[in-house]
């Protein structure tokens, strides 16, 4: 998950227009983000999602990088976005849009804990706020990769709503001035 050096994913209305850091394009800086994701979602063969992000604007997005466009340097990236399974959690829906994703309404710890223990590659969260916010709470995210970038917004969106203690074990930094960390719950 992006967030910003104050500890936001998202301005108080959602904004991530701060994402993308203003300047020359520097296609290295880049190359190193799309690798770090590329392999983040290599060693994982199931995306789970928020509704809001479930639908045509998230995955629909990244199916059509992988269809139609070869030359995107995130086309590796896109191709495994579009290969995983991937399963919205809603209170309200019992579909979606995308014929590629299944929908659960389920009771959220259960179902996650269940889908832990099948067999398969890690499991990855491509979430909105408040799904994430909701893993986190309910002790379900095993590993936390943050890319912290060089902007600080003032006031937004947490997905932390209470103190959690993790563990530094990793960190890149890129080009770009983002960094790359991974952490783990103590």
């Amino acid at each position: 998950m992006q967030t910003t050096l104050d500890g936001f994913v998202a301005g108080p209305n959602g904004e991530n227009d701060w994402v993308v850091i203003p300047g020359k394009p520097n296609p290295e800086a880049l190359q190193q983000v799309i690798t770090f994701g590329v392999e983040l979602a290599a060693s994982c063969d199931t995306i789970l999602l928020g509704r809001k992000l479930g639908g045509a604007e998230f995955i629909g997005y990244w199916e059509n990088v992988a269809k139609t466009q070869p030359e995107n340097p995130w086309h590796p990236f896109a191709e495994l976005m579009a290969s995983h399974r991937k399963i919205a959690f809603s209170r309200t829906e019992t579909s979606l849009p995308d014929p590629n994703i299944d929908v659960e309404n389920g009771d959220l710890a259960t179902v996650v804990q269940a889908l832990k223990n099948q067999p398969g590659k890690d499991i990855i969260v491509y979430g909105g706020v408040e799904f994430v916010s909701s893993l986190i709470s309910l002790n379900l995210i095993d590993e936390y990769y943050l890319i912290v970038n060089p902007i600080a917004i003032g006031a937004g969106l947490s997905i932390f709503k209470e103190r959690k203690v993790l563990e530094l074990e990793s960190s890149v930094a890129f080009k770009s001035g983002k960094i790359g960390n991974k952490y783990v719950p103590v």
